[in-house]
């Protein structure tokens, strides 16, 4: 690695808290089956350890959305690379995003997947950077809520680097 990446959460309190999130979801499912709708790249490393700690049947699909490119900032243009493979029509789906910064992706998704009538929706992220927020969005599970430094690992990139670390970390450029 040529960056310096310093822990900002530890690979056990990660874990810990994937847990804790995937115990809320049984709790407030139970009897019910969910989607979970993974946002590609990112958050494919948190859905698949959220998944596996639900005790509920779970279908997943993928959307591709981004607003960033390679840089570290939001470019504040959103665009669907990839869309659902099946229909949520009625069903209770849970959108797991790995970060939710600005909040114009997630805001922008989150009108679309309404449009689109599911019984319910829920919006699922690992980190949370409140600080950075410019358009309001209504968390329902947040894993970690972090400081405006540019992270990278358990999913998150940078320039497509780091993505494979087991840990949150942050990239001191």
């Amino acid at each position: 690695m040529s960056d310096k990446i310093r822990t900002l959460i530890s690979e056990s309190d990660v874990n810990r808290r994937i847990a804790e999130i995937a115990e809320q979801i049984n709790q407030d499912y139970a009897g019910e089956e969910v989607r979970l709708i993974c946002i590609l790249k990112g958050s494919v490393f948190f859905t698949c350890e959220l998944a596996k700690r639900i005790n509920l049947p779970v279908t997943i699909d993928f959307m591709q959305v981004s607003s960033y490119g390679n840089g570290t900032t939001s470019s504040g243009r959103v665009r669907i690379a990839k869309d659902l493979d099946e229909s949520v029509e009625g069903m209770n789906i849970i959108v797991i995003e790995d970060i939710i910064d600005s909040g114009r992706t997630l805001s922008y998704l989150m009108d679309i997947l309404k449009a689109r009538n599911p019984k319910s929706i829920k919006l699922c992220t690992l980190l949370d950077k409140p600080d950075r927020r410019v358009v309001d969005i209504d968390v329902d599970y947040t894993g970690f809520e972090i400081p405006d430094e540019f992270v990278v690992g358990y999913g998150l990139d940078y320039a497509q680097k780091y993505r494979n670390l087991p840990y949150v970390g942050v990239v001191e450029l």
